[in-house]
């Protein structure tokens, strides 16, 4: 009768041990309908966490990883096909942040089980953490393997202002672009227009020169700079960078249109 008993136990160890540790991803909210997030209608996933600091940022209570809600791919893809029939044909689920690539491992396994289910997959991205090389790169490549559409946000094309405007590079930004465009991954590009900041010709026209390289530009937005999010910062007693800045003129969201799309 022991030696059964010890069997049980052993049997019950074996079986634990073979169990996968659940993954959870670290959310910081989600929407169940967009319009603007990618093709179609979309199912936004928003993640927390971000290494950036744009001046801009109208989501400073996405910085952290504290007091996000950890919910595993299954939950939110079972949340997400609760909307499949508004999605149409193009339409899906997009991951934004935060900065999403800070939860890579998470967005791999939600991808994987997203295109397992038919879910058109979208990831909005600043790009801030890649690297083309080693294991981070090696996990990167899995993810473009399951992910249909990249909304690539670039915050300016010099390398000087993108650090006054964010505090990072966007050296390795650029190259991600770069990559993406390697593999012919289809990507909207994205373009905060900042009166005084990224508002400038000459900026503009730089960066259009730079898209021009580029192979797999679907699209190419200008989102206009506004202050929606400035009572966040007041909630979270963080002085907000750029106090005094206005929304840009119609005239100059054209003019920027035209010079990038041009």
């Amino acid at each position: 009768m022991q030696e059964e008993s010890n069997s049980n136990i052993n049997n019950l160890s074996i079986q634990q041990a073979d169990k996968k540790e659940e993954r959870y991803g670290y959310v910081h909210s989600i929407e169940s309908f967009g319009s603007v997030d990618g093709p179609g209608i979309r199912f936004l996933i928003f993640l927390k966490g971000c290494h950036m600091r744009c001046q801009f940022c109208h989501n400073p209570d996405t910085w952290s990883m504290a007091n996000a809600k950890k919910m595993t791919a299954d939950e939110l893809l079972n949340k997400a096909e609760r909307f499949k029939s508004y999605w149409g044909t193009e339409g899906g689920i997009t991951v934004s942040g935060g900065e999403a690539l800070l939860q890579l491992d998470f967005l791999i396994e939600l991808f994987q089980k997203a295109h397992k289910r038919g879910i058109n997959t979208c990831l909005d991205t600043s790009a801030q953490p890649f690297k083309h090389e080693g294991e981070w790169f090696e996990k990167f490549k899995l993810l473009m393997d399951v992910t249909d559409t990249i909304l690539l946000d670039i915050k300016h094309i010099r390398d000087d202002k993108h650090k006054e405007l964010t505090g990072w590079s966007n050296k390795n930004i650029l190259d991600c672009a770069k990559f993406l465009s390697d593999i012919n991954k289809p990507v909207w590009i994205r373009h905060v227009l900042i009166p005084g900041i990224t508002d400038n010709d000459e900026y503009l026209d730089e960066l259009s020169a730079f898209l021009k390289t580029l192979k797999n530009i679907k699209r190419i937005d200008v989102l206009p700079y506004h202050t929606l999010g400035v009572f966040k910062y007041e909630k979270l007693g963080i002085d907000y960078p750029l106090k005094g800045v206005s929304t840009p003129t119609n005239d100059r969201i054209e003019n920027a249109k035209k010079r990038l799309n041009g």
